[in-house]
């Protein structure tokens, strides 16, 4: 690990002033993910600017504003006592199930909300330093296109990074609508839907998202929904514990009577960030809930997944996967 310069400090604007003064420096939550990547020289900050003492950690009913009724996140809390909040465990059982997913006990104690949305790839050319990798470096090229790619992107992909985003939580914020919320070095403050924070490649893999510099993760708000008891998160990984998704799905239905009234649905492991499912969306509104119509929703989904050499048994598996999510969902996950 390279030498850095460590900086405590205790306020929202004293710590976006801390970033814009430093471009080469970062923010230390929990830090699960940034202190590997120094370890293994993918990373290296001048400057840790330590943002734990922020008072970001709180989760709380929203009860003005547009997402009144919602629930909003501070960034700062873990990703455990997230999950195992009474709120978040009673009106969004999705995100609950999505996080107790990821990593291990032991990691999700210690990660921040915050963090868990700016995590990077766990793509092994990204990680190997002795390969190329646009992400990493931009202008090297990309190690995974022509190389094993099992794991890679199915869905908008470029040539210079087939990467995918590694979060089980992101992909149950993007089913849910999630919104957010951040503060810049100028005290200005932004709401950025989930669905247009993180990107995809194009000419740009380095940029994992649409934070502008020095801004900072204030909260995430959520926003009330009608499908707490017919949603499921459902993941599919080569073993049972600490492993990444092979794919993922997110998967929630409102009913009106037998039929469908809305349905949220995002997938994970497929793309360079949460990928919404338009598609499959759009087709089971006004439908009956039934497995016919969630196959068809399925096949519909995956008809413009771009397969790589290693990975056209995604398509087969994510058809399944979502049909099996939608499934779950009419039962809570109970079934």
């Amino acid at each position: 690990m390279r030498p850095f310069t460590y900086t405590p400090t205790s306020t929202v604007p004293a710590a976006t002033q801390k970033l814009k003064a430093n471009p080469n420096a970062k923010y230390l939550a929990g830090g699960t993910n940034l202190l590997d990547l120094m370890k293994e020289d993918v990373e290296k900050p001048t400057e840790l600017i330590d943002i734990t003492r922020l008072a970001l950690t709180e989760v709380k009913t929203i009860i003005t504003g547009v997402n009144k009724g919602g629930i909003t996140i501070g960034a700062l809390g873990k990703n455990t006592d997230t999950a195992n909040h009474p709120l978040i465990r009673q009106n969004f059982p999705l995100l609950t199930q999505s996080i107790l997913a990821g990593a291990s006990a032991q990691i999700r104690n210690m990660a921040s909300n915050g963090g868990n949305l700016n995590q990077r790839t766990r793509c092994p050319y990204f990680y190997e330093t002795s390969m190329p990798c646009n992400k990493r470096e931009p202008g090297t090229g990309c190690g995974a296109l022509e190389g094993i790619n099992r794991m890679h992107a199915i869905f908008g992909w470029s040539e210079a990074c087939v990467a995918v985003h590694p979060s089980d939580m992101c992909v149950a914020l993007a089913a849910l609508d999630a919104v957010v919320k951040v503060q810049g070095a100028d005290g200005k403050e932004r709401s950025i839907p989930f669905t247009d924070y993180h990107r995809l490649p194009g000419d740009s893999p380095q940029k994992d998202n649409n934070l502008n510099p020095g801004e900072l993760i204030t909260s995430i708000e959520i926003p009330k929904n009608n499908f707490a008891n017919t949603s499921y998160y459902l993941k599919v990984r080569d073993r049972a514990s600490y492993a990444f998704a092979l794919i993922s799905v997110a998967a929630g239905v409102e009913l009106e009577g037998t039929r469908i009234k809305q349905a949220k649905i995002a997938l994970g492991g497929v793309a360079h960030k949460p990928w919404r499912a338009l598609e499959a969306e759009k087709f089971l509104v006004g439908k009956e809930a039934t497995e016919a119509n969630f196959k068809q929703a399925a096949e519909l989904e995956m008809k413009s997944a771009k397969p790589l050499e290693h990975n056209e048994f995604k398509i087969e598996l994510g058809k399944r996967a979502i049909t099996r999510a939608l499934m779950q969902a009419m039962t809570g996950g109970k079934a």
